[in-house]
């Protein structure tokens, strides 16, 4: 359901190459194309659920750092 949003998330995250917090990583998801708007519908709650369950995962390839705000693991 939400690979391709994981993506856009993990490519915004690798660009910046800092811990963001979930809304700024979906505005510049956003903003680069790398999300539609028509084609993903509900983008706030798919991204939410895509960064929290990859950071859920053990071997997830993001990380928590705190409330709202993730990072790529190291």
């Amino acid at each position: 359901m939400s690979d391709g949003v994981l993506e856009a998330a993990l490519r915004v995250l690798g660009e910046e190459g800092e811990p963001l917090h979930w809304t700024k990583i979906q505005d510049l998801a956003l903003r680069r194309g790398y999300l539609d708007p028509f084609a993903t519908p509900d983008v706030r709650k798919r991204i939410v659920a895509a960064l929290a369950g990859a950071a859920r995962r053990t071997d997830g390839p993001v990380e928590r750092v705190s409330t709202g705000v993730y990072a790529l693991r190291r």
